[in-house]
């Protein structure tokens, strides 16, 4: 007795054998006809095929002309337009690819909705088409921080336009953002250098009517008429005609000389500051007009010449898996009801 108590919580793959060859019938049965449905309506009858096309990418470091290739201000060298981006580049470039601008604009030039087969007249259409659309369009980086842009579309012919048509949008969506804050940039530099522009030809308006007035060059006039003072006073007299003519452009000197120095002085820093500008202007100008791929393109897609979706051996052997386990945990639920209901009864 103690010897049959202690044995029954030991696990026994013999006598699962045996209890499994007993309910041999149901159990295989319902496996080969889960098998056999699963089977029919994996066929291309009531699942359609799907094809699958791929364009890799690798996402650029820069797509600014200006920074790329022109002369930089404060810096030895510009960005390289050649070098392939990392981490936070395919980031960005994952989040433009899952962008509604580049998924209306997909939808709108394939008309998705109908090729879809969706009721654009039901209450959720719209819900329904997006869903799909995310089904069957998947963006993700891969482990070389390119990134793979996946379609999987009913017409081989069609998943391979949709994803080249979705790697050339994502550089018109980067290049047109980039443009819009560029020629905002460019509108900011152009007003500066324009407003310096005007400042500079006041000045030298005002420095033009200091030269009429014989202010030429304060320092060197102020240096040579003193000594011309000087040598006239001791050779003629303070009295003569010729020392009253150099005090009275020493006088002109002394009235104008301030503000001619003033002037020229900041007309140099103004002039200094318009050639930056004007820099800046052109970089501004070449980044609103010329525009640089946003992506290294890797390979382009292709018709599929085998479908990818569904993959029906799979499918029949998931379902005759599973079908053979829920058998079987009810044989063993049934039965053990059945057992208990028994020794109840005695």
């Amino acid at each position: 007795m103690d010897n049959n108590t202690s044995t029954e919580g030991i696990f026994d793959s013999t006598n699962l054998i045996v209890y499994m060859y007993k309910w041999r019938i149901p159990l295989l049965s319902i496996t080969v006809v889960a098998a056999i449905l699963a089977a029919v309506f994996s066929s291309p009858y009531f699942i359609p095929p799907k094809y699958k096309s791929t364009v890799t990418v690798f996402p650029t470091t820069t797509s600014s002309v200006s920074k790329g290739l022109l002369p930089q201000q404060f810096s030895s060298r510009g960005q390289n337009i050649l070098e392939f981006g990392e981490e936070d580049q395919a980031e960005q470039l994952l989040q433009l690819l899952n962008s509604d601008e580049i998924r209306n604009q997909i939808i709108e030039k394939f008309n998705l909705l109908d090729h879809y087969n969706i009721d654009a007249t039901g209450p959720y259409a719209r819900t329904e088409l997006f869903e799909t659309y995310s089904d069957n369009i998947s963006f993700r980086r891969t482990e070389y921080m390119s990134v793979e842009i996946n379609v999987l579309d009913t017409d081989p012919d069609t998943a391979a336009n949709i994803a080249n048509e979705i790697d050339v949008l994502v550089s018109a969506t980067k290049n047109r953002i980039q443009k819009e804050r560029a020629k905002m940039g460019l509108d900011i530099v152009e007003k500066e250098y324009n407003s310096i522009k005007g400042h500079i030809k006041l000045m030298e308006d005002e420095l033009t009517l200091l030269r009429y007035k014989g202010v030429h060059d304060y320092e060197s006039q102020s240096s040579v008429l003193s000594e011309q003072l000087a040598t006239a006073i001791i050779e003629k007299g303070p009295d003569h005609a010729s020392v009253k003519a150099i005090e009275s452009k020493l006088d002109t000197l002394a009235k104008y000389g301030g503000t001619y120095v003033s002037l020229r002085d900041e007309l140099g820093f103004l002039k200094e500051e318009q050639v930056k500008l004007k820099n800046k202007y052109d970089q501004a100008k070449v980044d609103v007009v010329e525009s640089l791929p946003a992506t290294f393109r890797v390979n382009v897609a292709y018709p599929a010449e085998k479908k990818s979706y569904p993959t029906r051996w799979l499918i029949v052997a998931l379902s005759g898996v599973g079908a053979f386990s829920f058998t079987f945990i009810m044989i063993l639920i049934v039965d053990t009801v059945r057992r208990a209901n028994k020794k109840l009864v005695v």
